[in-house]
């Protein structure tokens, strides 16, 4: 039973990252329609200026996490004005192309600026809590607080602010938006950005947890695909339901089945959504 408590919240701990991931990704596809495979660059690019800030600049990894959310965020808007607002009106393969080659210039940038080797971060926090037999480190007990500080926020954003309801409303009509007065190509500027800056959160906050390597985006944006197919595309709510779910079914898998087959888990539900549920666990809408 300690096991099961103690992969359950290794299984939590991932999950926050997921959600964070999907939370951008499912922004962007429920606003304008784009399946964003550079989504994942982000993500890899806000865990390399944590490692450059805390490695290279110094600083605290609080300054290094606001760096790396501003930096991104800049990074997805610039993403929006340069690449896709240029095909605007064409068809949704133009796009996933132009996607992939971001993917792959922003990765081949990260090999050329630090080489294809994996780089350790350092960990802030290196504490262990423990509670009724469970071990969890410092990290991951603030991956957790600060994904879910992260989710509370984007939810104010959308359901209390200006910004949030113009992003709602062209998520549920592009076209009835626009109608009434809202500048879509600035919702989707921002919409970038906001998608951005939960990349560079999730990547800044996995960081001293893993290794960092120019690659590491295109491993999470397949699961991060599967999480968003499987939560219901463009649903907030479903990603990160769908999120710690498919964390959880990955840590427990590995645990009690092989580590190994916890890399299969998300394509296995992936065809069991598709099968039984193709719309996902929610419906779409932001």
């Amino acid at each position: 039973m300690t096991l099961f408590a103690q992969q359950f919240v290794n299984g939590i701990a991932l999950g926050s990252v997921y959600a964070l991931v999907a939370l951008g990704l499912t922004l962007v596809y429920g606003v304008l329609k784009v399946p964003n495979f550079a989504h994942g660059a982000l993500y890899m690019a806000g865990a390399y200026v944590v490692y450059v800030m805390l490695t290279a600049v110094g600083g605290s990894y609080a300054l290094a996490i606001a760096v790396a959310v501003v930096v991104i965020a800049v990074m997805g808007a610039a993403m929006e004005f340069v690449v896709f607002r240029r095909l605007e009106g064409k068809s949704s393969v133009h796009a996933m192309i132009a996607a992939l080659g971001v993917l792959f210039f922003l990765e081949g940038t990260a090999d050329v600026i630090w080489g294809p080797d994996f780089r350790p971060v350092p960990t802030p926090l290196d504490g262990v809590v423990t509670a009724f037999g469970i071990n969890i480190t410092e990290q991951r007990i603030l991956v957790i607080v600060a994904a879910i500080v992260a989710m509370a926020g984007l939810y104010f954003l959308l359901k209390r602010t200006l910004v949030g309801m113009s992003i709602e409303a062209m998520a549920q009509d592009r076209e009835g938006a626009l109608l009434v007065g809202i500048d879509t190509r600035r919702v989707a500027l921002i919409t970038f950005a906001i998608s951005g800056a939960l990349a560079a959160i999730a990547g800044a906050l996995i960081a001293p947890l893993v290794l960092v390597f120019p690659t590491m985006g295109a491993v999470i944006i397949l699961k991060a695909f599967v999480i968003v197919i499987l939560g219901g595309m463009g649903s907030v709510p479903g990603a990160i339901l769908g999120g710690y779910l498919l964390a959880l079914a990955e840590t427990m898998a590995g645990t009690y089945v092989a580590f190994a087959f916890s890399e299969l888990i998300a394509f296995a539900l992936l065809v069991l959504v598709l099968v039984f549920r193709p719309t996902g666990l929610f419906q779409k809408g932001v």
